[in-house]
Order: structure tokens, then C-alpha cells, then sequence
């Protein structure tokens, strides 16, 4: 019998490993909750529920060329570019060694030169129309590069995105936008944020293919994004990718979703947790054993431990950093 992945060109080798990034993920931001409730790290925006969306997108991606502009709950995305949980854990203790911005930026903000993930910015969407600028620019340096950009469904109604899109759409750039629909706009529930039925329904508007996924199915994302990747490298223009998932947290750390979420609906959601149900698939596909899924669990548990011991220790920058790259010297 073939196997899922197989018909997706992925090995048992590769779908082990974006469920070990998965997982990470997850074990991850579950730590940066508990340093933060513990007063140890000031602020949490979290990639709860999204994981196989965000892992499955970047496994379709080619690391060594593309180019991420990843939004601020994607750590499935830059962990899978190639950011270490030492990485993400000096970033939340906003440590000197903090590669995103050396302690400087909050939680989240994530950018990475050496690994061509583009840094984003506090007001949402602006990382858009940047991406849109980097496949320009691949273009016009004849470039085999894709550009690829995750945003929320609230980020869809800036005009961020519909400048982009369209831009995008008429020049016929290697592009692809990932909606990353996780049902909230912050507190703002989706029937109150769009007037179409789905995001993707907006790409006839500029000129490009719409598509909705299961943002809770890694394989599905995945082979969205390649479809889409290998449209891109063929000079056919953008795709606008909706991954359908639920935000499985508050919207971050100081926020009380018990205010317009009722507890029943969360309950609900995490019966289709994405990692539950990547790891029912392998079990199912013979790729993952009760033994070898327990033997993840503690590898990615001592990396996080190893990661948070090394960040809570790190040093912070020296005060005169602060003047850094704000005045000309």
C-alpha cells in the first residue's frame, strides 16, 4: 500500500522529522508559558494549533534559496529554516545572544540573515508588501528564488495585504501568501472580520489562484505550498494559500480569551489538535511506534531544557547597545 506522504515524494526519514519539529514547536512555547507566568520572560505569542500548518508549508520549501517572511506565531516555520530552540529561548529572555535582534525586539519577532528569514515588525502585515519586494527583486536578478509569507485572516483586511497581492498578481511574482486562518482576529471571531466566505475566495480579485486547506494536516499544507512553489519557479505568478487551524491559546500572554471564547469551543478544537493527529497518521503508516514517539518526547524535552538553562543564564546587552543602530556613528 502506498503511504500518504509517499504519493508527496516524502520519505518516513522526512515526515519523522517535521513531527520532531512539530513537537518542538509545541514543547517550546508550553515552556515560554511557564517562564512567563513564573516572571521570567515578559511576553508569549504563541504557535499552539498551528504547527503542522506552519511545519508543513516550510518542509516545501527549498532552504537553501527561498526566502521567509514569517508572522509572529510561525516558530514552526523558522525552527524548521533553521533557528535552534537556544535561539527562540534567548529571544524570549531577550539575551544579547538573541540572533533576532539581540535582545532588542519582543517575543516573536523573528529574523535570521544568515537563514533568509526576513524580520518582521510590531504593526501587523507590513511583512506583505517586503515580500512581495524580495520576489520582485529575485525577478529582476533572473533569481531562482520563491518568497514565501504567513499572516493572520485579521492581517487579511490590512491594506498591507491587498497592496501586495495585487502587485503581486500583476507582475506575476514568484510569491506565495499563507493565511494562517486560526478562527480570531485577537478577540475578533472571523464571521465579524470578512464578508466573503473564505480568504482565499479574495485571490480571483488579483489574478492568482485561491486555495483552502486543513491547516491541521502537515501533508496537506505541504503539498499546497509545493504546488505553489513549483508554480512560482515556472514564472506563473502568485498563489494565495488559506490554512484552516484554531489558535489552541489566548491570543498571547496578556490576554484573557475566556472573555469571547467559551470554554466548550476550545475543548472542542483540541480534539483535532494538529500533533495528536500527525501522530495518529504515522502510527497508521507504520512510520511511528509507541517506543520511538516516548524516545521524541524526552529528545525534545532535553533540548528545551538545555535551551532554557543556557538562555536564563546568557547575558544580557550592555546598556550602551541600546544606542545601537539608532544614531549614525
Amino acid at each position: 500500500m502506498t503511504k500518504r506522504h509517499e504519493t508527496l515524494g516524502l520519505n518516513d526519514d522526512q515526515v519523522l522529522s517535521m513531527f520532531e519539529t512539530m513537537l518542538l514547536a509545541r514543547k517550546l512555547d508550553e515552556r515560554m508559558w511557564l517562564l512567563n507566568r513564573a516572571g521570567k520572560v515578559p511576553f508569549v505569542i504563541s504557535c499552539q494549533g498551528q504547527e503542522a500548518a506552519q511545519v508543513g508549508a516550510a518542509f516545501a520549501l527549498d532552504r537553501e534559496k527561498d526566502y521567509v517572511l514569517p508572522y509572529y506565531r510561525d516558530m514552526g516555520v523558522v525552527l524548521t529554516f533553521g533557528q535552534t530552540a537556544r535561539d527562540l529561548m534567548l529571544s524570549g529572555f531577550a539575551k544579547a545572544e538573541d540572533p533576532n535582534s539581540g535582545g532588542r525586539q519582543m517575543p516573536g519577532h523573528f529574523g535570521h540573515r544568515k537563514n533568509r528569514i526576513v524580520t518582521g515588525s510590531s504593526p501587523v502585515t507590513t511583512q506583505v508588501p517586503h515580500a512581495v519586494g524580495i520576489a520582485l527583486a529575485g525577478k529582476m536578478e533572473g533569481k531562482d528564488l520563491v518568497s514565501f509569507v504567513t499572516f493572520g485572516e485579521g492581517s487579511s483586511n490590512q491594506g498591507d495585504f491587498h497592496e501586495g497581492a495585487n502587485f503581486a498578481g500583476v507582475h506575476k511574482l514568484p510569491v506565495i501568501f499563507m493565511c494562517e486562518n486560526n478562527k480570531y482576529a485577537i478577540s475578533v471571531p472571523i464571521e465579524k472580520q470578512l464578508a466573503c466566505e473564505k480568504v482565499s475566495d479574495r485571490a480571483v480579485g488579483y489574478g492568482m489562484p485561491g486555495i483552502t486547506v486543513d491547516g491541521t494536516d502537515p501533508l496537506e499544507v505541504y503539498q499546497a505550498v509545493k504546488e505553489a512553489a513549483d508554480r512560482a519557479r515556472k514564472g506563473e505568478g502568485p498563489t494565495l494559500i488559506e490554512a484552516v487551524s484554531y489558535r489552541l491559546t489566548a491570543h498571547s500572554s496578556d490576554d484573557d480569551d475566556r472573555a469571547y471564547r467559551a470554554e466548550e469551543e476550545r475543548s472542542e478544537a483540541r480534539k483535532n489538535d494538529p500533533i495528536i493527529k500527525f501522530a495518529a497518521y504515522l502510527k497508521e503508516a507504520g512510520v511511528l511506534t509507541d517506543e520511538k514517539e516516548a524516545e521524541l518526547a524526552n529528545k525534545v524535552t532535553e533540548t528545551v531544557n538545555e535551551a532554557t538553562d543556557y538562555a536564563e543564564s546568557a547575558p544580557y546587552a550592555e546598556a550602551e547597545y541600546a544606542l545601537k543602530h539608532v544614531y549614525g556613528e
